[in-house]
């Protein structure tokens, strides 16, 4: 499986002002390379890399960094098509769609870069880094990491490393292919029940409350009301300083939810089950006002750290059918709508049994996980 390892540059001012001209003249090059492909219909990387090449590096690269700038470009026309397919930039005839399909793609002056092993060398146990800037080879900039993450880089680094200016501050994403552990046979699934007002319910009653989160992205979405409506020059300082301050909030809450899930399962040797929640913004209706909580909320990159933890660690993780796991009583199997007389209640008008809602949900995917299980295997065993 494969690991992404940030790690901080801690470059000293001559330095930065190096690596900052470099990633500015570089997405100057792809910026180049995209507008020829966008003229001349040709976003291949071989043909786009026959067309531009020279025109590339006679803007101050040398041969690696052209070859990436140009492959950029190439591959950002790629996810284009694959987005203009899917119909992501809306129907055909639509007023985004032309916008879309009439402009060039275009690169911020501090997109991330990416440099192979020719151009950015690592020295772990220095924690230093030598990469070429259009300034010439720079060698022994220190980085800082966590010893876990020197032992990844170590021993799991593979391919490119990206350099991201970001916040104020350079990072180099590197790329870890890393073995998963092998997948043991579970005695019994956790089910674990995501929603808005508890991010996420397991079926042993472990609650974990959405009430901060939604406390903290109303106060942020409140104050950029009010700095949007003020427009001034000190309003969009402090609008550039809070930007991305909420999902790294949000980024955060979910790896400690996702880990305490997975360590748990592993403790007890259970298996995970998710709902399988793919498309669920064009499923649910809702009022105007419940809109935004949803489009925020973000249930699928909690699942997405649960999923690739629980493959790090061994644990099976199953996605099953979310319908009428809200509805269905996990004793007797009733499903009914007046089963849920509240958000928080369940009250089964069938037998009786009440219990809290999202737990009683978890109940209902943990069964499902575990009959799911056990009939994929089942049918692996005869085969």
């Amino acid at each position: 499986m494969k690991l992404v390892v940030q790690v901080r540059l801690l470059p000293d001012a001559a330095t930065e002002a190096a690596l900052r001209e470099t990633l500015k003249r570089c997405n100057q090059a792809a910026c180049h390379a995209s507008r020829r492909a966008f003229t001349t219909g040709v976003t291949g990387k071989t043909a786009l890399q026959r067309l531009v090449y020279d025109e590339v590096k006679a803007m101050g690269l040398s041969a690696q960094p052209a070859i990436h700038c140009i492959r950029k470009a190439a591959g950002a026309y790629a996810a284009l098509n694959e987005n203009l397919k899917a119909g992501n930039y809306g129907p055909a005839g639509s007023r985004r769609r032309a916008s879309v399909e009439s402009t060039p793609v275009r690169f911020r002056k501090d997109a991330a870069q990416p440099f192979d092993d020719r151009s950015l060398s690592w020295q772990i146990q220095d924690r230093t880094v030598s990469i070429w800037t259009v300034h010439g080879r720079l060698k022994g900039i220190a980085f800082a990491c966590s010893a876990e993450q020197a032992v990844l880089l170590a021993a799991h680094r593979r391919g490119e490393s990206d350099l991201v200016w970001r916040g104020g501050c350079f990072y180099l994403y590197a790329t870890c292919d890393v073995p998963h552990a092998p997948v043991y046979v579970p005695d019994g699934f956790t089910g674990v029940d995501l929603g808005i007002v508890n991010v996420a319910t397991t079926c042993d009653g472990t609650v974990h409350s959405g009430r901060h989160i939604n406390q903290v992205r109303h106060r942020n979405r409140r104050l950029r009301t009010k700095l949007q409506a003020k427009g001034t020059k000190s309003a969009k300082r402090l609008l550039r300083h809070l930007s991305g301050r909420e999902a790294r909030f949000a980024t955060d809450t979910n790896h400690r939810i996702s880990k305490s899930i997975v360590t748990e399962a592993q403790r007890t040797t259970h298996g995970i089950a998710l709902e399988d929640l793919g498309g669920i913004r064009a499923r649910v209706r809702l009022r105007k006002p419940q809109r935004v909580t949803l489009h925020s909320w973000s249930f699928a990159q909690l699942g997405a750290f649960i999923a690739y933890k629980a493959k790090r660690a061994g644990v099976p993780v199953v996605h099953v059918d979310p319908r009428h796991t809200s509805q269905e009583c996990s004793t007797c199997g009733h499903i009914d709508r007046k089963n849920r007389p509240d958000q928080a209640t369940f009250e089964c008008t069938l037998c009786g049994f009440a219990e809290h809602a999202d737990v009683n949900a978890a109940r209902n995917i943990a069964a499902r996980g575990a009959a799911g299980w056990a009939v994929s295997h089942a049918a692996d065993d005869a085969a």
